[in-house]
């Protein structure tokens, strides 16, 4: 079922939105040569406590997994597309890193993400990480009153291919309020003028994520949830979570 949300409640998920942007800026700080993938984890578990926030991925076990989800933070390196897990592997010069994080925040959650590159990013990752940036920016101007999911499918999707980047199927947004996974599914391709209308007060996070390599395949890892790309080509990933308003679409999960 999708909730609408009043604007008191959207006022409520950018109190928790902020708290995102915090934790994801401060895992960010901390990643550099030989820094552990549990230090990124621990920064963020630092910002969300000092925040009275609790954490959605902590402990999270959709039917897919294993076990439930250990940490606060997703870290992803190089060919992992999403759901890494942070442990004890140390970060080096030139990796490709995507973090994910989310905070509920007086029963409201945000959900976010983004990439970055430890030390100086090679062309090709940087190229490959604007883009994506690029594309969540497209799709999150397409989610305006009156539009359809599926203008949102169609801007991130169009820019991707545009660049010869794959789209791991399956793999997408979603609705988001007081659970951190709500319907509507938004797809990361798709047609135009097709799917739900847009409503003031529909919450969406948005979440573009392209494979370098240009295939659509993906696996899953040991851990059991880590997505890797199975030609070892590398991956970005950017997310907001977006209300759909009257005014324009109101990024909840910005600094």
């Amino acid at each position: 079922m999708v909730e609408i949300k009043t604007d008191a409640a959207l006022d409520a998920m950018r109190v928790a939105g902020r708290v995102v942007a915090d934790a994801l800026e401060a895992a960010r700080a901390a990643a550099a040569p030989g820094v552990r993938l549990r230090d990124l984890d621990e920064a963020a578990h630092m910002v969300l406590r000092e925040a009275g926030a609790d954490s959605p991925f902590l402990g999270y076990r959709p039917s897919f997994a294993p076990t439930p989800f250990p940490a606060v933070l997703c870290v992803s390196v190089n060919d992992a597309i999403v759901h890494g897990i942070p442990d004890g592997t140390r970060l080096g010069d030139g990796d490709l890193v995507s973090i994910d994080c989310g905070a509920l925040v007086d029963g409201w959650a945000g959900d976010a993400a983004l990439s970055f590159t430890v030390g100086a990013a090679r062309p090709e990752d940087q190229r490959l990480m604007d883009t994506t940036r690029r594309a969540l920016e497209a799709g999150i101007a397409a989610a305006v009153v009156g539009a359809r999911i599926g203008d949102i499918s169609h801007a991130i999707g169009s820019i991707g291919r545009a660049a010869g980047y794959g789209i791991p199927e399956d793999f997408g947004g979603h609705g988001i309020g007081r659970q951190m996974h709500e319907d509507p599914s938004v797809p990361n391709e798709g047609r135009p003028r097709r799917g739900m209308i847009l409503r003031h007060g529909l919450v969406l996070a948005i979440e573009p994520m392209f494979l370098a390599g240009g295939k659509d395949d993906y696996y899953a890892a040991g851990d059991g949830w880590t997505l890797r790309t199975t030609d070892t080509s590398r991956a970005a990933h950017f997310e907001h979570t977006v209300a759909v308003t009257n005014e324009g679409p109101r990024v909840l999960t910005s600094a």
